[in-house]
């Protein structure tokens, strides 16, 4: 697998699209670090990490839904393997005027672009979510 954070995106938007209420991803820090993200911003349930069917280590992610809908309307991998876009933080993009959040990867760990803009920290966009 070359981009693990699309694969989870992914995945979360493929179960969704069927109405599941979790699904299972691979684990690594990096997934964790992004659910994290996801979690304080209210676009997941939570997340627990558990142990999958072949025995590697996986995160179980509870999806959110109001009135039947996905509260996750659009997830877009920003910064890919074959092309990182790292911005400053006067440059990092508001998503839909502020409703959507970009999550970056900083010096100082993986946040939401509000709380990057408020410690004036930039770094790697790597996905936006609405």
């Amino acid at each position: 697998m070359n981009d693990p954070i699309g694969d989870m995106l992914t995945r979360i938007r493929n179960s969704q699209m069927r109405g599941k209420s979790t699904v299972l991803v691979p684990a690594s820090k990096m997934r964790v670090r992004v659910l994290n993200v996801l979690a304080d911003e209210g676009y997941i349930r939570g997340f627990e990490e558990t142990t999958g069917k072949d025995g590697h280590p996986a995160i179980e992610v509870s999806l959110k839904y109001y009135e039947g809908e996905p509260v996750i309307r659009e997830m877009k991998r920003v910064s890919k393997p074959g092309r990182r876009v790292y911005l400053s933080v006067k440059d990092i993009p508001v998503v839909r005027q502020g409703l959507g959040v970009s999550i970056v990867s900083t010096s100082k760990g993986v946040m939401s672009d509000a709380t990057a803009r408020s410690q004036n920290i930039g770094g790697e966009v790597l996905c936006t979510v609405f």
